[in-house]
């Protein structure tokens, strides 16, 4: 009777996990290129409140890395604090080290907006401007001191072939972009990313609100441009973590009791195939396996 509930309980388990593409011949060790962000024992607060406690990794150059976990686990926090975006949320601050090629990203003598204008992001809800599609992609090179039209529409034709935009939209530049499709617009949003020329991209779930076909195509071209910049993706699905990333990062919360509050905290971070294939951590596992939410 025993070993029938035990057969049981492992049929449902199969019923009700989920089945991650993880090729057997997946590589559980990749090689590391430069180091592009080293991020040491740092914890993220906003005004008393620690969002994130103790954050350690290294993001390699031409790598797409993502950030996994549950909601509130202190993802989107992370990730921000990569291009000081958390600087604009009165009272945020950062305790520990981060260093974007060797220089510590919040030194006294770095600007915030060159550090932008080096790390693009791409956020979560398509935000194009109320400008025509031209006038979008030009907006940063002009920020930057680019006059001559020549070179915009340069500028402007080679990020938009990026994106995988061009095609679709070449003979109506002078349309607004507000008109595009959700995943028309996203790709806008990526292309208006790389008209500056960053180093690196910061996409915070830049597919959530697309449907899969959209998804599909913003997942081509992360592959695609990759060779190009670096890229750091927060993600609720595994599945996609799986498709596009080389290394991912999972985060859980830990709570405290008497306090009753709580914070994030980096478990467990390696190549995806070995995070998801092989995870050391048994709160990983539980993650990826769907038994913890």
């Amino acid at each position: 009777m025993e070993e029938q509930q035990d057969q049981l309980k492992v049929q449902q388990d199969q019923e009700v996990l989920p089945q991650l593409d993880i090729p057997d011949t997946a590589p559980r060790e990749i090689p590391a290129g430069p180091t592009v962000f080293d991020v040491q024992n740092t914890s993220i607060y906003y005004s008393a409140f620690r969002a994130v406690t103790d954050v350690s990794l290294t993001v390699h150059e031409n790598e797409i890395t993502a950030f996994i976990g549950p909601s509130g686990c202190g993802k989107t926090t992370v990730l921000r604090s990569l291009n000081r975006m958390n600087d604009l949320i009165v009272g945020a601050r950062v305790e520990g080290d981060i260093r974007y090629r060797g220089v510590p990203l919040y030194g006294s003598n770095v600007s915030p907006t060159a550090v932008r204008r080096r790390i693009g992001m791409v956020f979560q809800k398509a935000n194009p401007f109320p400008k025509s599609i031209y006038d979008n992609i030009a907006y940063g090179p002009r920020i930057n001191g680019i006059r001559n039209k020549g070179k915009l529409d340069e500028i402007v034709e080679r990020s938009l072939k990026q994106a995988a935009l061009w095609d679709e939209v070449k003979d109506r530049l002078n349309k607004s972009g507000l008109g595009l499709s959700g995943g028309q617009a996203q790709r806008l949003c990526i292309a208006r990313t790389l008209a500056v020329e960053p180093d690196v991209v910061l996409m915070d779930e830049p597919c959530s609100a697309l449907d899969p076909i959209a998804t599909g195509r913003i997942e081509d071209l992360m592959h695609e441009i990759k060779s190009r910049y670096t890229i750091v993706i927060v993600t609720h699905n595994m599945q996609q973590a799986t498709r596009v990333s080389d290394r991912t990062a999972f985060y859980s919360v830990l709570r405290d009791e008497k306090s009753d509050t709580r914070t994030g905290v980096l478990v467990e971070y390696g190549p995806t195939a070995q995070i998801f294939g092989d995870p050391k951590d048994s709160r990983t596992q539980a993650y990826v396996t769907g038994r913890m939410g």
